[in-house]
C-alpha cells in the first residue's frame, strides 16, 4: 500500500509540474502590447537567431542588444530630460546648494525651466554640451555613491506634466517587456545613453534587471579627493589613507552619436546585433549595428506619437517616423502598439 502511494505521489510531481511549465512557457511575454508589427518583427527575429538549425543562429555570447534611455526606455518630455531636470533642480530649488550655485549654473538651469515650460529642450547650439558640463561642476566632490543616492531621492519627486507618476517609474512598462524577453532569450542587454551613467544606474537597473557594468552613458572625470590639480599619471590614490573617489568638475564624454560606437566597441567590445533608439543620437549606433554585420541584425526606433496619455510634438514625430522608415528601421508607435505606457492610474496633465 505504501509502495502505490509513493508511486501516486511521485506520477502526479511530474505531471503536475510539466502542466506547471507547460504554462510558463505559454505565457504572452508582451501582455502590455497590442498586435502589432514591431513586436511580431521581434519575436520572428528572435525565434531564428535562437534556433541552432536556422542559417541565422547566433551564438549566446555574442547576442548583445543595446537600449538607448531618455525616449526609448524613459520618457523624456515632461517636460524635459530626467537629467536636464536634475540640474534645475539642484541649482534653482536645492535648499543644500542652491545659495553656492555659480551664477554660470544658475543660468543653465534657468534655460532649462524656461524652455520646460513648453515641453522643450533650450534652443541652444550643443545645449547637450553646454548641460554636460554644468553637471559636472554641479556635482564636483560627490562620490559615485553619494551622488547615486542624490538622484535616488530626486527621483521620488511627481514628475511634472502627470498625476499618479514619478521619475522613478518613468520606465515605460512595455518596454520592460522587451528587455526581460530579451534576456529570457539569452540576450546581454545594455543601456547606451546620453545622459549621465549614474543617473542611468540610479534609475533603470534595478527596474530593468541589468547589472550597473552594462550602463554605458555620459561621464564625468574621476578624480581623487585630495588630488588638487595634479594629473592623475602624476598621483598615487589613497594618500594619507583619506582618499576618496569622487566625481570632478569636468566632463569626460557626452554619450551621443559617433560617441556610442566609440564607447560600445571599447566597453563591449562585439558589435551589437539589437539596438533599439527613438533619436537622431541613436542612428550612429544603429548603423553600426546593422552595417557589416557578420550575424542577422536590426534596428528599432520608438516614436511619440501619444498626445492623449504622453507629452508628444506631432512636427517632430511625424518627421522622424519618415526618417526612420526611410532608413529601413522597425518603427514602435507608442499610441498603437502600447496598451499602456506608464502602468494604470497615470493620468497626463498640462503643468
Amino acid at each position: 500500500m505504501r509502495k502505490i502511494c509513493f508511486i501516486f505521489i511521485v506520477f502526479s510531481f511530474f505531471v503536475f509540474s510539466g502542466c506547471n511549465e507547460e504554462k510558463v512557457q505559454s505565457a504572452n511575454p508582451f501582455e502590455l502590447w497590442n498586435e502589432c508589427e514591431s513586436i511580431s518583427a521581434l519575436k520572428n527575429y528572435v525565434a531564428t537567431v535562437t534556433d541552432e538549425k536556422s542559417g541565422n543562429f547566433i551564438p549566446v555570447e555574442d547576442r548583445i542588444a543595446v537600449f538607448d534611455m531618455d525616449g526609448t526606455l524613459c520618457g523624456e518630455l515632461f517636460p524635459e530630460y530626467i537629467e536636464y531636470l536634475l540640474l534645475e533642480y539642484r541649482c534653482l530649488d536645492d535648499p543644500s546648494y542652491k545659495d553656492t550655485a555659480s551664477d554660470e549654473l544658475k543660468e543653465v538651469a534657468n534655460l532649462i525651466r524656461e524652455s520646460g515650460k513648453n515641453y522643450k529642450t533650450p534652443d541652444v547650439d550643443h545645449f547637450d554640451l553646454v548641460h554636460g558640463k554644468a553637471q559636472a561642476k554641479a556635482f564636483e566632490g560627490l562620490t559615485p555613491d553619494e551622488f547615486i543616492t542624490y538622484v535616488k531621492a530626486f527621483l521620488e519627486r511627481k514628475a511634472r506634466g502627470f498625476e499618479g507618476l514619478t521619475y522613478a517609474n518613468s520606465i515605460y512598462k512595455p518596454m520592460i517587456e522587451v528587455v526581460t524577453y530579451l534576456q529570457n532569450n539569452g540576450f546581454t542587454t545594455y543601456i547606451v545613453s546620453g545622459s549621465d551613467r549614474m543617473l542611468c544606474r540610479a534609475l533603470a537597473c534595478e527596474t530593468l534587471n541589468i547589472p550597473e557594468n552594462q550602463v554605458i552613458g555620459m561621464d564625468v572625470t574621476l578624480v581623487a579627493s585630495n588630488q588638487g590639480e595634479k594629473n592623475s599619471l602624476d598621483y598615487q590614490f589613497n594618500a594619507g589613507g583619506s582618499d576618496r573617489l569622487v566625481r570632478s568638475g569636468e566632463l569626460w564624454l557626452k554619450n551621443l552619436k559617433m560617441n556610442k560606437v566609440f564607447n560600445i566597441a571599447q566597453e563591449i567590445g562585439k558589435q551589437p546585433v539589437l539596438s533599439f533608439g527613438n533619436s537622431s543620437g541613436d542612428v550612429s549606433m544603429h548603423e553600426y549595428t546593422v552595417t557589416n554585420n557578420k550575424y542577422k541584425a536590426m534596428a528599432f526606433m520608438l516614436i511619440a506619437d501619444d498626445t492623449e496619455r504622453d507629452h508628444a510634438d506631432m512636427t517632430e514625430t511625424n518627421k522622424r517616423k519618415a526618417q526612420w522608415e526611410e532608413k529601413g528601421y522597425t518603427i514602435i508607435s507608442m499610441k498603437n502598439d502600447f496598451k499602456t505606457i506608464y502602468g494604470d492610474g497615470v493620468v497626463k496633465t498640462d503643468n
